[in-house]
């Protein structure tokens, strides 16, 4: 499985990558607005799960890594989960690569091989409040904002407002 767009291919993980999703899950500009960091252990269990082959019906999430076209060099992670019929989406960008059209490129291009191959019309995103960037992201590829969820979780300690965006792409 390959997904492509002007700048990027998208691939499955693999074992190779555990240093690239460590390090996303270790960066603080990274988590600062997604995630507190977990332990070793956790994460490794984390990354074995995003390796088990992806499907249709799987109920596991797809973890694609993003490499430039040309170089090759991996920038970041997206993919997907199905539940109740719709697409839950995310992506991860190292953040030397903020801010240069890589999340919105990379989401499109996931979103529009679920469309195309995989017959999946409905998405979602979940966003902690304060996560501009990304919510921009959303926003730019058709999303909309459908409900805020009041102390949805915790990051360092702090309570936060998660946003909760859909697209139907038919």
């Amino acid at each position: 499985m390959n997904i492509s767009s002007a700048r990027l291919d998208m691939t499955p993980l693999t074992q190779q990558d555990w240093p690239l999703f460590y390090t996303l899950h270790n960066t603080p500009e990274v988590i600062a607005q997604c995630f507190d960091p977990v332990d070793d252990a956790v994460l490794q269990q984390k990354f074995q799960q995003r390796l088990v082959p992806w499907h249709k019906e799987a109920e596991h999430w797809q973890c694609l890594v993003i490499r430039q076209h040309d170089t090759g060099e991996a920038i970041g992670v997206t993919g997907m989960c199905l539940s109740q019929g719709r697409a839950e989406v995310g992506y991860l960008l190292l953040p030397e690569y903020y801010g240069k059209g890589f999340g919105t490129e990379s989401l499109q291009a996931l979103i529009n091989w679920a469309v195309d191959g995989q017959e999946i019309t409905r998405f979602k995103a979940v966003v902690t409040e304060g996560n501009v960037a990304s919510e921009r992201v959303l926003q730019k590829i058709g999303f909309q904002l459908v409900e805020k969820v009041p102390d949805a979780h915790s990051i360092g300690g702090k309570r936060y407002t998660d946003h909760i965006y859909h697209l139907d792409a038919v």
